[in-house]
Order: structure tokens, then C-alpha cells, then sequence
């Protein structure tokens, strides 16, 4: 129960007279052009930038959040300034953005937000991108997704004590919106999982996690495995050696993962896609530059098989590479 003038634990919904209100409505904390392979999406027209921008306010409490600034930070909603849907889908259009991604806190908090600048994308041939924990419930998801074109989807770790110590969320419900996003909806679905030393980061719990995807989800969907920086409540952890992730990547394939990424470190092997049929490398990349882009379409040139994804049948001559443009 909220009280009057009082916020839920989202932080961007209040209690004015007796009714619950969104505060953060077009509110937007500032926008940025990334590499969309930043977000991290991999499959996902590779090599085109995207507008990314985020609003106050979360329904996590991750003691690692590294946006923790504006995500729980109070009258940051107040101070930012307003812009509504159409704007934000001209900006995606007037600086050649393929996508507009819903990021930095969880957009599920924002959602009729994210609807209607979803719809006028839409309408002007731009896609949408979530950037999201999955922590949602089936009727708020039935609203958004028919929406959104992709989603990366932070899988934090896989079991319910790390959710509840230290997320202050649970892991079930996660799941059921992996499960329902990847056989029921028409979005593209990419996993990230961020390593904690000690927390989430043991070879069994990876590989739990690893055999759950290839059963209930399947073995195409691709998964990324990345690096903790300390920072929020947890800066005493260490950073997560580079080894713990290339542990990890092999883990995946091992469990039969066909499409494995290794982000936040140079790692050449962990940064390509590769043909899982004839092991073709089709995409290598570098820190999110694209150093060769060899897909035909959607398919291996080699082989001819196809790759699961949203790929450009006439990819950019020139790829957006690593830089980023940020507004106030």
C-alpha cells in the first residue's frame, strides 16, 4: 500500500489523492547513439547505431547497479526535461538510428511511455529495442512486447537467493518471461548474464543455466556473458577476470549454445559469430567494431545455412563502430 504523496518502490509511480500516477512520463534522464552492439545485441542489425534513453526509476534494487544515479536518485524525474514520443522518434531519423532502445533502467517501470514511443516508430519504419531484467508481469508484457522488435534480456543469475540477497527480485518470474518472449511473441531475444566473482559466477550454476536455456528456450537463442565493474553497494567485489568469462563461454557451447559472446573484454573468439554448421566466421568484431561482415542476407555464404536473427539484406556500407554520441 502506498501512502499519499508517497512512491512506490519503482520510484516513478506515486499516490496523489488517492490514485496511483506515473511521474516519469516522457521524463527522459538523456539520450545517447550507440553501437547497437553495445545494448548487447549481436543478431540484431549488427553495425547500426541506436538511440538509447532511459527515465528514472526501477523495480530492481541490484546492489551492482551501475546506474544507480538516476535509477532510485529522487527528483530526477522533476529535473529532467520532457519530450514526447514524436520527438524522440525524429531524433532516431535525423541521426540515422535504425532503433530506438528503451535502457539504462528497466523501461517495464515506464511502460506507457515505451508504448507510444514504440507506436510512432513503428509508423515511421524504426525499431525498438528493451533492455530489460524481465521482471514483469503477464498482463504488463501482453501491453508492451506487440510493440517491440528486440530485447536483451539480463538474466542476473540462476537462483532465487541471489535474486532475493541481491537483487531484491525473483528469479522464477524471469524466467517465465524469457520462456513466453522466445515461443510466443514475434521479438527478437538475445541473454546477457553480468558475472559476479563469488555470487553467480561457478562453473555449475553457469552450466545450470546454460542447459535450461537449450531446453526451454532453445539452442539458438544467443547468450552473452559479461564483466562486473565494482561499483553501487558492492565496491569492495573485484572485477571479473577476463578467464571467468572465456570459463563461461565454453560452458555454453559445451551445453550445446550455439551462438556464445563474451562482451566488456577483448576477447577476439568470444567477440564472433560464427556459422555453427560449417564454422564459418561471419561477423568478427572488436570491441564493438565490426572488423569483417560476411553474411549473405541471413545465411552463412559458405554453407548457406541460416542464422537466426534480424539482419539487413544491404547492411551499411560503413558500420557505426565503437563510438558514442550523448546529449544532454
Amino acid at each position: 500500500m502506498i501512502s499519499e504523496d508517497n512512491r512506490g518502490f519503482c520510484f516513478i509511480r506515486k499516490n496523489e489523492g488517492g490514485q496511483l500516477v506515473t511521474t516519469g512520463y516522457g521524463r527522459v534522464t538523456g539520450f545517447a547513439i550507440d553501437p547497437i552492439e553495445k545494448k548487447p545485441l549481436s543478431h540484431f542489425l549488427p553495425g547500426t547505431p541506436v538511440l538509447s534513453f532511459g527515465t528514472a526509476g526501477c523495480n530492481l534494487g541490484c546492489r551492482f547497479c551501475q546506474n544507480g544515479a538516476t535509477s532510485k536518485a529522487k527528483g530526477v524525474d522533476q529535473s529532467s526535461q520532457p519530450v514526447d514520443p514524436a520527438t524522440i522518434v525524429r531524433m532516431a531519423i535525423d541521426n540515422d538510428c535504425k532503433s530506438v532502445a528503451f535502457t539504462n533502467n528497466d523501461p517495464t517501470i515506464f511502460g506507457e511511455f515505451v508504448i507510444d514511443v514504440a507506436r510512432e516508430a513503428r509508423s515511421q519504419g524504426i525499431r525498438t529495442v528493451m533492455v530489460t531484467a524481465g521482471y514483469i508481469t503477464p498482463e504488463a508484457r501482453r501491453d508492451i512486447y506487440p510493440w517491440i522488435d528486440a530485447a536483451n534480456v539480463d538474466l542476473k543469475a540462476f537462483t532465487e537467493q541471489f535474486y532475493k540477497k541481491i537483487t531484491q527480485g525473483a528469479l522464477s518470474p524471469v524466467k517465465d518471461t524469457l520462456r513466453w518472449l522466445v515461443r510466443e511473441t514475434e521479438v527478437w531475444v538475445e541473454i546477457t548474464t553480468l558475472l559476479i566473482p563469488d555470487e553467480n559466477d561457478s562453473p555449475d550454476e553457469i552450466r545450470r543455466e546454460c542447459d535450461w536455456i537449450v531446453a526451454e528456450l532453445g539452442p539458438e537463442v544467443p547468450v552473452h556473458f559479461t564483466s562486473f565493474l565494482p561499483g553501487s553497494n558492492m565496491v569492495h567485489r573485484p572485477r571479473t577476470p577476463a578467464g571467468t568469462l572465456v570459463r563461461a563461454r565454453q560452458i555454453a557451447m559445451e551445453a550445446g549454445l550455439k551462438y556464445c559472446y563474451i562482451d566488456t573484454v577483448t576477447d577476439p573468439e568470444g567477440e564472433i559469430t560464427f556459422c555453427p554448421s560449417c564454422r564459418a566466421r561471419l561477423i568478427e568484431r572488436n570491441w564493438y567494431n565490426i572488423l569483417a561482415y560476411r553474411m549473405d542476407g541471413n545465411r552463412c555464404p559458405s554453407c548457406g545455412n541460416t542464422i537466426p536473427g534480424v539482419f539487413s539484406e544491404d547492411p551499411p556500407v560503413e558500420f557505426f563502430g565503437r563510438k558514442r554520441l550523448v546529449f544532454a
